[in-house]
């Protein structure tokens, strides 16, 4: 569970895309979200991501721009960076769902479903809120959040499928010896 909250932190590298109307910009850390729901399963991938959202609070700039601490949670990206367990508990517990019938197409769809619309719309809510901005326009700025999603969710898919297939994470109860 480390590891992947580790993940999410070393994809901060990649640097942040600024959009003009919106003062969110697109990250590459949404792709470890739909990595880790995928690959640990909802219980441990929530855990994960909650430990990473936990670094956050307390400081630790993990995020692009190496950005943390609390003032991080309660401005405009927020919303975004606290659905993120939700998102990756949400991947996790579907993709267990259906892990004996997974094909790519579907782990496609709950990737985006977890790692794109559960996140835009707990984001935009708290941002919406938080600005004092009406809901529907700043839902359909964050349209522009789509194409990139997309791209994530297919490489995520595509990695989540063959790591499932060479090491089941999911799926398996794994016998501990000592």
């Amino acid at each position: 569970m480390s590891l992947f909250a580790a993940i999410i932190g070393v994809l901060a590298i990649f640097p942040p895309v600024p959009l003009p109307f919106i003062p969110v910009p697109v990250v590459a850390q949404t792709l470890g979200i739909m990595l880790a729901g995928g690959i640990l399963g909802a219980k441990r991938a929530g855990l994960s991501v909650l430990l990473f959202v936990f670094l956050i609070a307390v400081g630790v700039p993990l995020l692009t721009g190496g950005r943390g601490g609390l003032g991080v949670l309660v401005g405009p990206t927020g919303g975004y960076v606290l659905s993120w367990p939700i998102a990756a508990w949400v991947i996790g517990y579907l993709t267990e769902k259906n892990i004996h019938s997974l094909a790519y197409w579907k782990l496609v769809l709950i990737t985006i479903f977890g790692g794109s619309l559960i996140i835009n719309i707990v984001g935009v809510t708290y941002l919406s809120i938080l600005s004092n901005l009406p809901w529907g326009p700043t839902a359909l700025s964050a349209l522009a959040f789509l194409p990139g999603d997309v791209l994530k969710a297919l490489i995520a898919s595509a990695a989540i499928m063959k790591i499932n297939q060479i090491y089941p994470l999911i799926g398996e109860k794994k016998r501990v010896t000592y």
